[in-house]
């Protein structure tokens, strides 16, 4: 697998990167949010097997009402940056089997708040032309501080002196998440749909159940 990186450099993906960073859309919903997508992704890495699922809920219910999940060769790498390239084709053949179309979609991973302004929620929503959150359990970026040990504090992510992102506290006394847009979102919307969705975990229920169905899936195979 690795040997499918020889004919493409990571210099030119870092062009490819800045070339779909440049097609975001920062801007308000032009909708109400009827249905939300979480996105998580489980991997066999013994045998490079992914396990990408989606998983549709109802807003604001949180209720589940569609799930899509498949079992397929892993074809790039893990490459930290990178992570788009592996991930978003794996989601997108999953997506196939998703009868729903959903108005917002929540990956486990990051939106601007990368390097390159390019994570794996910015890739999935220019592919898509859908708004994307990402949320990410740790952070790419270094430049933060920490918020208040209350839930709902944040504290903003710099990449130089721009703002891409938030460290958002879902619950006391539990580590923070952090949050950025991906596409056709704003911050601030980004920061509420991720508390609004959050229930008895720190992380947000679209990104809980679809990572449990991942692992189910996984460990049914």
């Amino acid at each position: 697998m690795l040997g499918q990186l020889d004919k493409i450099s990571l210099e030119e993906l870092k062009v490819k990167q800045k070339e779909i960073a440049k097609k975001v859309i920062l801007k308000p919903l032009t909708k109400p949010i009827r249905y939300i997508a979480g996105i998580d992704v489980g991997y066999d890495s013994e045998q490079d097997i992914a396990y990408p699922a989606i998983v549709i809920l109802k807003y604001p219910e949180l209720k589940v009402i569609e799930e899509a999940i498949i079992r397929c060769k892993v074809k790039f790498p893990y490459i930290p940056t990178f992570l788009s390239f592996r991930e978003v084709p794996l989601i997108l053949e999953a997506f196939k089997k998703i009868s729903i179309k959903p108005d917002l979609i929540m990956v486990d991973g990051q939106g601007l708040a990368h390097p390159r302004k390019a994570g794996f929620a910015v890739h999935l929503g220019v592919i898509l032309n859908l708004p994307t959150i990402g949320c990410a359990k740790k952070p790419l970026l270094k430049n933060f501080k920490e918020p208040k040990n209350k839930k709902g504090a944040t504290s903003p992510i710099y990449l130089e002196n721009e703002i891409v992102g938030f460290v958002v506290r879902t619950k006391e006394n539990v580590k923070p998440v952090y949050v950025s847009p991906g596409n056709l979102i704003t911050f601030e919307e980004a920061i509420k749909f991720v508390l609004a969705t959050v229930d008895k975990y720190r992380i947000p229920e679209p990104l809980r159940k679809a990572h449990n169905l991942s692992k189910k899936f996984k460990e049914s195979s």
